[in-house]
């Protein structure tokens, strides 16, 4: 079965001994490998360090590939080629990669590997060779590589060679062989003078020689961690923790220290009584007695230690009386202990005796991955220092943490954070009322639960941080907090959307998670003075706008990436002005998602001219642009009498506008004359050279009173009939035109006809300007015709000239001449009157 009942019994001792029960389900935890890699960091962590783009990321793993391919972009900054066939690494692939800076080659049975490879690749600053079968530790000399691992692979000693002496920014080295079971004094001497802070040595095999000063000679050492066996040979042992007292080390770890079923005591850590300088402990992956762990503990009470862990261990119980731990004379510095994932050996309730000054200084506990269901509040009671109390990962639910059976008068005096992640609890009014009885708790973990809301709740004064990430709780979720939060985290509660009112409920508020949710928008108008750090990564936010961040004036780190931004203009702020100081995870997670021909592109790389997106600086630019172009335009057209062509463009369009539009007025008559010329007899010369000439030449048929008066009859009735007989009248006018008498006549009569039945029928052709002011008294109607209608005006310029004929032309040329007059006695009977009257 996978989990049983498990009981611990704590006997008394004596007067300052506690009896205590836990009664739990302990889940059998499966050992697991170690996580090697870079010294335990996290591969994202380490692409922060020196990755800035995606687009300069290159996964070829799991590609069936025997070489590494010759195309790679020369801007690579990260390369993956785990988990292929490739034996052999040549310089030639590499050869352009000056901007490496992360290789990976796990698992691809690497065996030799060229010089020439890393002299093409400079910047690289973390390489991982692990898991392969090199035969010798190979030679590199990159003057910036902070991590090498080389970890699991085939040499057969761990001689270092004289090139490491180069690495003097190596920060992290991982090595082991299961071929390599010594080390002898002069492995490590390259790495003397390296300023090297964290050694992971081993492959989990016992070693059969270690000779004594080895390590003693990495004076910068600050974290061990050694992943070998020890069973049965305690001397080794000891003069490793002798080395490691000397390099002052303040951090051990140790991996898979004794093998399933051996019998070792304490006494194997007898020498950390002696060091001063450790303050951190942890053993992990290991088989540990009962009578181990007392002679164990005991060292561990009379150390320096600080902080002591316990990582996927199997306990056994190979003592009668199980684990006894009586009362000791000795200052305790032990403030921290974690258990964090037990495994029982024996189907039976394990028992422990334990003195409570062993246990009254613990400020932290981590009681995890252990199956527990219900807190054992007897033995937590006496922890009258207990600060932080950590029983993640377990199956408590609301019940079997606040269990009936609890004094909880007396319980947590001093507790100020609590961690009740991965568990079962549920009501979160129900949790709110409890911690009313917590007086000092100020941080409660409840993520990863199935939390959900039901009523109001009631939180605590002192309570300021509240942790409810990875619970389905929705939008709703701002009003079941309380206003005394300094420090929220929602992430992954199914949040679409966050509003101004939701954060006015926290006017203390510093800290805000919501990352992994399914926010769109931040509005505008968020405002939040106190905030200091806000997380809205992952969500389906576009853009971040300028007055979001005006509205956090206090903010110092912002977390958005990983969310489809849109590459526009609504981003270029975002890329070029906003403080990148402020974003711990850029460039490295912004990218673009659209437009389509951005994307993928890194927002770090996205250009945009601050005129293409500056609405004020366009302007700014295009008013001075504007105005000289139009003066160029105006001084241009000015120069090239542009007002003239102007003219004589209007002119055009309005003969054919006009023509269209009243030519039905004229489908029943019929004209013998294009038009009826009138002028002075003092201009005769340019009408005779002049005018008629050009278009007579062109078709048109002209009345010139000189030529086509009838001999005989009256002057009047010669006007009028050639007037009525005619299609236009054209008035050459000029100073010589207004001081004849017989032109003043000729433009009465046009005019006349012109208003009862053809409207157009005036052209005036300004042979020479004529103010309309000087013109005589009687010429009033002439003054008032050039006022209203257009007119021609001859150039003197030949070019102007040729548009002022074709002006002309183009009026006459609606006359059709074959047509016969009709009606010309009816028009002569309504116009005599008039004339006889006028004369």
């Amino acid at each position: 079965m996978d989990c049983f009942h498990r009981r611990i019994k704590v006997r008394a001792q004596s007067t300052h001994t506690i009896v205590a029960s836990l009664i739990g389900t302990i889940a059998i935890v499966s050992l697991m490998q170690p996580d090697w890699v870079a010294g335990r960091q996290d591969e994202r962590g380490l692409l922060i360090l020196c990755v800035t783009s995606r687009q300069r990321m290159k996964d070829l793993s799991h590609q069936n590939l025997t070489t590494v391919p010759l195309n790679l972009p020369n801007d690579t900054e990260y390369l993956d080629i785990s988990h292929n066939s490739i034996q052999r690494l040549s310089g030639a692939p590499f050869s352009g990669l000056s901007w490496l800076c992360y290789l990976k080659m796990t698992h691809c049975g690497l065996q030799d590997i060229s010089p020439s490879v890393f002299t093409h690749t400079p910047a690289l600053k973390v390489l991982n060779i692990s898991y392969n079968d090199l035969a010798l530790i190979p030679d590199i000399s990159l003057k910036q590589l902070k991590i090498l691992d080389l970890a699991n692979n085939l040499y057969s000693s761990y001689s270092i060679p004289a090139s490491f002496q180069k690495l003097t920014n190596l920060d992290v080295l991982s090595l082991g062989s299961t071929v390599a079971s010594s080390v002898n004094f002069n492995d490590f001497d390259p790495l003397a003078n390296v300023s090297l802070h964290h050694l992971i040595l081993g492959a989990g095999i016992g070693w059969q020689k270690y000779d004594s000063g080895a390590l003693a000679k990495l004076k910068s050492l600050q974290t061990f961690s050694l992943f070998a066996s020890f069973c049965g040979v305690s001397k080794m042992f000891d003069n490793v923790l002798v080395d490691l007292n000397v390099t002052r080390a303040t951090s051990l770890r140790f991996i898979t220290l004794f093998p399933d079923k051996c019998s070792v005591t304490g006494k194997m850590f007898n020498n950390l009584r002696t060091m001063p300088f450790v303050r951190n402990l942890t053993i992990e992956n290991t088989w540990i007695n009962s009578s181990f762990m007392e002679g164990f503990l005991k060292n561990v009470w009379l150390s320096h230690l600080y902080d002591l862990s316990f990582v996927n261990f199997t306990y056994n119980e190979d003592t009668p009386d199980g684990f006894q731990f009586r009362t000791i004379n000795h200052t305790v510095n032990l403030c921290s202990i974690t258990f964090n994932g037990v495994h029982h050996y024996q189907y039976k309730y394990p028992i422990i005796n334990i003195s409570l000054e062993a246990i009254s200084n613990l400020t932290y506990l981590k009681f995890s991955r252990s199956g527990m269901n219900i807190i054992p509040c007897k033995l937590f009671s006496v922890l009258p220092s207990l600060e932080t109390l950590d029983l993640s990962d377990n199956l408590l639910t609301n019940a079997g943490f606040w269990w009936f059976k609890c004094p909880y008068t007396s319980v947590f005096p001093k507790l100020r954070r609590l961690s009740l992640s991965k568990n079962r609890f549920s009501s979160l009014s129900f949790i709110s009322e409890q911690t009313q009885q917590m007086k000092t708790l100020e941080s409660l973990d409840l993520s990863f639960n199935s939390i959900y809301l039901d009523r109001a709740c009631s939180w605590p004064a002192q309570l300021t941080e509240l942790r409810l990430g990875n619970n389905n709780l929705g939008n709703s979720v701002f009003k079941y907090l309380s206003s005394h939060f300094e420090s929220i985290d929602l992430s992954k509660t199914g949040i679409t959307a966050v509003t101004q009112k939701d954060l006015s409920r926290f006017p203390k508020l510093t800290h805000l998670q919501l990352s992994f949710n399914s926010i769109q928008v931040l509005p505008a108008d968020l405002s939040a003075p106190a905030l200091l750090s806000l997380y809205v990564d992952q969500n389906a936010i576009t853009s971040v706008s300028k007055e979001v961040l005006a509205g956090l004036p206090r903010l110092q780190t912002l977390k958005a990436g990983n969310n489809p931004f849109v590459c526009s203009c609504d981003s270029h702020w975002f890329v070029t002005t906003l403080n990148k100081s402020l974003l711990p995870d850029w460039p490295l997670d912004y990218t673009c998602s659209t437009p389509p021909s951005f994307e993928g592109l890194s927002l770090s790389e996205y250009k945009t001219s601050e005129l293409s997106c500056e609405m004020w600086l366009q302007a700014a630019v295009a008013v001075p642009v504007i105005i000289i172009i139009s003066a160029a335009m105006g001084l241009l057209f000015y120069k090239c009498d542009g007002v003239w062509y102007t003219k004589m463009l209007w002119v055009w369009i309005r003969v054919k506008r006009r023509g269209r539009k009243r030519s039905h007025l004229l489908k029943n008559l019929s004209f013998s004359y294009h038009a009826f010329i009138s002028y002075s007899h003092q201009d005769s010369d340019w009408v005779g050279s002049q005018l008629v000439p050009s278009l007579e030449g062109a078709r048109f048929s002209l009345c010139v009173h000189e030529r086509d008066f009838v001999p005989g009859e009256w002057i009047i009735d010669n006007i009028i009939n050639c007037v009525e007989s005619s299609y236009k009248t054209l008035f050459v006018l000029s100073k010589h035109f207004v001081q004849s008498e017989w032109c003043n006549y000729e433009l009465f009569f046009a005019q006349h006809r012109a208003m009862s039945v053809q409207q157009d029928s005036l052209v005036f052709i300004l042979l020479e300007p004529i103010p309309t002011d000087s013109l005589p008294k009687k010429f009033l109607r002439l003054r008032s015709l050039l006022r209203q209608q257009t007119y021609l005006e001859w150039p003197k310029d030949e070019r102007k000239q040729q548009v002022f004929w074709a002006s002309l032309k183009s009026m006459l040329q609606m006359a059709d001449k074959s047509r016969v007059l009709k009606d010309v006695a009816l028009a002569l009977s309504d116009t005599a009157p008039l004339v006889t009257d006028q004369v």
